[in-house]
């Protein structure tokens, strides 16, 4: 098994260096009077990132609210 996700891991790092090096165009992207000009590539792997860390903090917050109220129901 441990196989199969060496080659899942291997598989997306391919198809990220492919979509890196075929989305190399500038882009602009406005937020709040804001903007900012970068490579297609790079916005990408920034939203990514900030999508998992925000998704990763959610996913706690939300554990920690079950197992919380889990705990307060044993105790009653």
């Amino acid at each position: 098994m441990r196989w199969v996700y060496l080659a899942i891991i291997v598989l997306f790092a391919v198809a990220t260096i492919i979509f890196a090096a075929q989305n190399l165009q500038m882009v602009t992207i406005t937020l709040l009077g804001f903007s900012a000009t970068m490579p297609l590539a790079l916005l990408s792997v920034a939203l990514y990132v900030v999508g998992a860390v925000t998704g990763g903090s959610l996913f706690a917050l939300l554990r920690g609210l079950v197992e919380r109220s889990r705990s307060v129901r044993a105790t009653v």
